[in-house]
């Protein structure tokens, strides 16, 4: 379990395609610290880590994970937001965030407002979903715990601060751009709980 507030930043240093499955290695600030067979968000995909060498780490994607987000588009030099698990004693600064992707949304508009940022993203959702897109709500975007605002359908905004945006893999983002998104767990239980109801 996390909370979506980015505790690093890791670069992929190389890729390694094993099968249907695909190996990075990361490196970053917190790699060193990192233990095999530890959980730790990677751009909010949550990922065991199998192996810690001189500044890096190593993790693998299946092929489910591949198809559902955006490590299929991973090269050398990607900048990853990463986080390790709540802990819990922790403060809950952001949200409950699992790690598990629902879903990849494309950034329809970037719009620097003098200081802060506005960023739109558009999703592919059935019509039972939509009700997960909620004004001022949470969402996990490549792990980040943002508010949603200006829900429209399927597109929503996210406002970025200065802070957020320096110190995540956000400001990499454009128009064109495919992000994870994660709906809060929260409401995918409520929507599945009507939907019980609804047959039963």
């Amino acid at each position: 379990m996390f909370t979506g507030i980015i505790e690093a930043l890791g670069t992929v240093t190389s890729i390694e395609q094993k099968g249907s499955n695909r190996s990075f290695w990361i490196q970053s600030a917190i790699s060193n610290e990192l233990k095999v067979d530890q959980s730790v968000s990677h751009e909010g995909v949550c990922l065991t880590v199998e192996e810690v060498n001189e500044g890096k780490h190593r993790v693998t994607a299946v092929e489910e994970t591949l198809i559902k987000s955006n490590l299929n588009t991973w090269v050398s030099g990607k900048v990853v937001n990463l986080e390790r698990c709540l802990q819990l004693s922790s403060r809950l600064d952001g949200h409950l965030v699992q790690g598990h992707v629902d879903t990849q949304a494309i950034c329809t508009r970037r719009i620097e407002k003098d200081g802060s940022w506005e960023f739109e993203f558009e999703l592919d959702l059935k019509a039972e979903s939509m009700s997960l897109i909620v004004e001022k709500g949470s969402i996990a975007l490549n792990g980040t715990s943002l508010t949603i605002f200006n829900v429209q359908r399927n597109r929503f905004t996210v406002a970025i601060i200065p802070f957020t945006f320096n110190h995540t893999s956000i400001n990499a983002v454009n128009e064109g751009s495919w992000a994870n998104i994660e709906f809060d767990i929260i409401g995918k239980y409520v929507l599945r709980n009507q939907q019980v109801l609804k047959y039963t």
